[in-house]
């Protein structure tokens, strides 16, 4: 999509740990297809799943979120 930012880095942290979007749709209970939208920055999660994730990679849930410039 033109002009679209990629807001989060879900896509780039899951490759990093060895994890697949249907790994982490099946840890949160979510439908697959929402998980990829999120990665492909279609949609984004909202705060609650995103410290949820954060938490299920074991990462602070900054690394998640791209800085802003």
């Amino acid at each position: 999509m033109i002009g679209m930012e990629d807001i989060n880095r879900l896509k780039l942290v899951l490759v990093e740990k060895k994890k697949t979007g249907k790994w982490l749709a099946e840890q949160l209970k979510k439908d697959p297809s929402t998980v990829s939208k999120w990665c492909t920055n279609v949609s984004q999660p909202d705060l609650a799943t995103l410290s949820r994730i954060a938490e299920l990679l074991n990462i602070d849930r900054r690394e998640l979120i791209n800085k802003s410039k």
